[in-house]
């Protein structure tokens, strides 16, 4: 034969390994892209828009390397990105996945969403030890429209419940995590400008716990005892975003989010360092075209 079994099971676990790279590096595509555009455009109902728009997003991040590290992790990306706004299916404000149940007051959604990793050469504390990899989350979100004080604005509850999986040499399970939010958004303060503003906290159960603050033996040295991660909160968050829209095609946006993370469940880990930290960035969202359909709700 020209392929013995041995080398025709290790080009399957290289084909393997190449897709669970280029679904990580669009997994990672994708999330920086919705996090821009949710970060440009508040997410405030309106009525009639286009049922799909692309273009290009640009975005600069520095925050830590997870709540309670010393070290910061900056990124520059820039990436296409794609918004369909269709009556289940929905890849807008930050996630996809499927819409279930839409009312003037609730909505039920199971998606998807993610968050950017880090090496553990770039974080002191984590020398030596496994790399945090992109974190992908997916799992159900209900959202409870609170109060409307404008056509424009909302005050929104948002209760999503995640499924936290790894990329990194494939998909990881990690654990599962839940953040409470309770927002404010207002597309039009004036000028141009729009505004959302949230305060939530996060929580993790043992495992995903364990993956962030969790130091095994095999890592343990004598600076960095073993430790064994206990499951609930991981830090109380606040977040300001700022928008403004140049034209119908061209947004900037920025944003500050504090994490409060001397109140965790597990500030007594070696890899917990500080009990404060401060994300902030700031981006450009381009359309370059756009549906002339209308999305339906």
């Amino acid at each position: 034969p020209l392929m013995s079994s041995n080398n025709i099971l290790s080009s399957r676990r290289l084909s393997s390994a190449r897709l669970a790279f280029t679904a990580a590096v669009g997994l990672v595509a994708f999330s920086v892209q919705h996090s821009a555009y949710a970060q440009a455009e508040p997410d405030v109902d309106i009525p009639n828009r286009p049922l799909w728009e692309a273009g290009l997003a640009g975005i600069g991040i520095s925050s830590p390397a997870y709540p309670g590290a010393d070290d910061r992790v900056s990124r520059g990306l820039a990436v296409p990105w794609f918004i369909y706004r269709g009556p289940i299916f929905r890849v807008d404000g930050g996630s996809a996945g499927a819409r279930v149940v839409k009312t003037p007051v609730v909505e039920f959604d199971v998606g998807f969403a993610g968050a950017l990793g880090a090496t553990s050469e770039d974080v002191r504390v984590r020398r030596g030890m496994p790399d945090l990899g992109f974190q992908f989350e997916f799992g159900p979100r209900v959202r409870v429209n609170i109060a409307r004080p404008s056509n424009d604005s909302v005050v929104r509850l948002e209760l999503p419940v995640r499924a936290v999986y790894e990329a990194k040499g494939g998909l990881k399970a990690r654990g599962w995590s839940t953040e409470p939010r309770l927002s404010f958004a207002d597309r039009d303060i004036g000028n141009g400008f729009g505004v959302t503003a949230s305060i939530g906290a996060v929580f993790g159960d043992t495992k995903l716990n364990e993956f962030i603050y969790g130091v095994p033996r095999e890592f343990a040295t004598p600076t960095r005892s073993a430790y064994k991660a206990k499951s609930g909160l991981i830090t109380p968050r606040a977040q300001v975003s700022l928008s403004h829209r140049f034209s119908d095609d061209v947004r900037l946006f920025s944003f500050v989010r504090h994490d409060f993370s001397g109140s965790g469940a597990n500030t007594d880990s070696p890899l917990h360092v500080k009990n404060g930290g401060t994300s902030y960035g700031l981006g450009l969202v381009w359309t370059i075209g756009r549906s002339s359909q209308r999305e339906r709700e």
